[in-house]
């Protein structure tokens, strides 16, 4: 093929996102990126002359997906034999030589560090017999002054912190992202502004361990407070903080700032501290309860979710049961929940053997899955009889009579919309029946105001 000529016959890209909210983010900078070079975004990988799949290195799972969507795609260069096939993101940087033998239809393998340079990298393999391979970790890239793709929506991500310093056993993102570093203040506020700009009404704040931020002098409730006076944006969420790095100060700042969301998820992984210290957390289950009893102090109507995983080499049976008694204990609105799998490449995979057969794993999640959903419904239940402010989304994809939005603290909300309603909206609703995932406001007077969108 030749080497793309995108200011002369736009290129088509297609770009396919999996994993965390951070891949999706870095798929709008990929799609922004490319398109100030001349690249034409398209919706469908038969359209497209460059298929780019943006991937997630975190679960097994995640990884036998793109497998599969990478030979599902091989049919596409029956067709068209100039096509190019990217591999993006933390599998392209875990595991290249892999990707490169399994998949040798893949003309390109980029790892999250090199996205500035993917243009040159596309115009590389237009030409190449072998796939081109960069997956070095930059410490000094945070993509400043890049623009994501621009668009139509309701609520954004800024990517504030990439990569992660606290190495715990199970986890590859020290591995596939860097060393932790923050993005200027100063471009955090302009990617906000730019999204108030475009009628965006919420902004989600990303990093791995995002309260854990710092730039030069400045910490994340310093940032927070910045963004929190940029006009336009209602709504500001964060995640993922790790849990010892609240400070008090910190705290204090989520509950003085009216636009900072009283929801949060804060990732315990296990409930025993033998499991914790296996897993180098960095914290005890005492030290969890004290940070969970200090924001439900200063945010008494705070929603708080978590990750949990199952199955952690030797992990006994007591030792989970530990995790069910703090589950009971502290009553998560929700948790994602999952079974250990080993990632070649951490600690644990070196050196702890996964010693825990995968029956024991799946009884065990079952089991921790059937007692959050109790806790989920009732902690949902709460809200019965309640208003409820709703970022309106659009309607329900289950019924489009009905719309779709979300509470501040997160909750997925069903309703009828008032007359006039657009996406954006602010709506005033009063909850009548809660299940153990959504909260539903229909009937008469479920509604009870809507604030315009500006």
């Amino acid at each position: 093929m030749p080497p793309p000529q995108p200011d002369r016959n736009p290129t088509r890209v297609y770009v396919e996102t999996y994993g965390c909210q951070m891949n999706v983010a870095d798929s709008d900078l990929i799609a922004g990126l490319l398109a100030d070079e001349g690249f034409a975004a398209v919706s469908a990988p038969d359209q497209a002359d460059i298929i780019l799949l943006n991937t997630c290195a975190v679960r097994e799972k995640a990884e036998e997906r793109i497998y599969g969507r990478a030979s599902q795609l091989l049919r596409f260069k029956y067709t068209n034999p100039n096509l190019l096939i990217g591999v993006l993101g933390c599998m392209a940087e875990h595991l290249k030589e892999r990707i490169a033998e399994n998949a040798p239809h893949v003309d390109l393998i980029v790892g999250p560090d090199a996205y500035r340079r993917l243009p040159d990298l596309l115009r590389q393999a237009g030409s190449a017999t072998d796939p081109v391979i960069d997956v070095r970790l930059d410490k000094g890239e945070t993509y400043e002054g890049l623009r994501p793709a621009a668009g139509g929506g309701i609520s954004g991500f800024v990517t504030i912190q990439r990569g992660c310093d606290k190495f715990c056993t199970f986890c590859i993102v020290p591995y596939t992202r860097g060393r932790e570093r923050g993005t200027a203040p100063r471009e955090v506020l302009r990617q906000v502004r730019d999204l108030a700009a475009m009628g965006y009404r919420e902004v989600t704040l990303l990093g791995q361990t995002v309260n854990s931020y710092r730039h030069e002098d400045s910490d994340f409730a310093d940032l927070l407070r910045a963004v929190h006076e940029v006009s336009g944006i209602e709504r500001i969420r964060y995640t993922s903080p790790y849990p010892v790095d609240f400070s008090t100060r910190l705290v204090r700042t989520l509950a003085e700032l009216p636009k900072v969301c009283n929801s949060l998820h804060l990732p315990l992984q296990s409930g025993s501290d033998v499991v914790l210290e296996r897993m180098r957390r960095g914290y005890t289950v005492s030290d969890f309860r004290r940070i969970v009893d200090e924001l439900r102090e200063h945010i008494p109507d705070i929603s708080i979710s978590t990750d949990i995983i199952v199955g952690f080499p030797d992990e006994t049976e007591e030792q989970f049961e530990e995790t069910l008694s703090l589950m009971r204990d502290v009553r998560f609105d929700s948790a994602f929940m999952f079974a250990y799998s080993e990632r070649e490449g951490t600690y644990a995979s070196k050196r702890i053997a996964d010693s825990i057969p995968e029956a024991v794993k799946k009884e065990r999640l079952a089991r921790l899955i059937r007692q959050q959903e109790s806790i989920g419904a009732e902690r949902h239940a709460r809200w019965v009889g309640r208003s409820v402010r709703v970022l309106a989304e659009g309607p329900s994809r289950r019924d489009p009579r009905q719309w779709f939005g979300r509470s501040e603290d997160f909750k997925s909300v069903i309703f009828d919309p008032p007359a006039g309603i657009r996406a954006g909206d602010l709506v005033d609703i009063v909850v009548q029946r809660a299940t153990s995932h959504t909260l539903i406001a229909t009937g008469e007077s479920a509604v009870s105001s809507a604030t315009a969108s500006a």
